[in-house]
């Protein structure tokens, strides 16, 4: 499960607003790529359909989708927001991480 955070929620709420999605029927995707300084990134994107392979969780009244294979990767993440002085953006805190970059955009196992 991936769960999101109050903050987290508010922010995503405005940004799918504003990219013409509605946080009552549309999804946001969350996945784990190669790539980034410490092998593996995160995604983050909203989408309008599931598809078949997709797992579905709702938190927060936000309903997260992600493949299976990012899934593994991402079990009992908890997705928080943060806009202050040391920057701005979505956070991923990772129980399985080993080891993250400094920017926290990419992680390893």
């Amino acid at each position: 499960m991936i769960k999101v955070s109050e903050i987290a929620k508010s922010k995503i709420t405005q940004l799918m607003s504003e990219d013409g999605f509605n946080i009552t029927e549309d999804y946001v995707r969350v996945g784990v790529e190669s790539g980034g300084c410490s092998g593996l990134s995160y995604k983050l994107d909203f989408d309008k359909s599931k598809g078949e392979d997709d797992k579905m969780f709702e938190d927060n009244q936000v309903k997260i989708i992600v493949d299976k294979k990012s899934f593994l990767y991402l079990i009992g993440t908890t997705l928080e927001y943060s806009g202050g002085l040391n920057g701005k953006g979505f956070i991923f805190n990772n129980p399985n991480a080993n080891r993250t970059c400094g920017c926290g955009e990419s992680f390893s196992l």
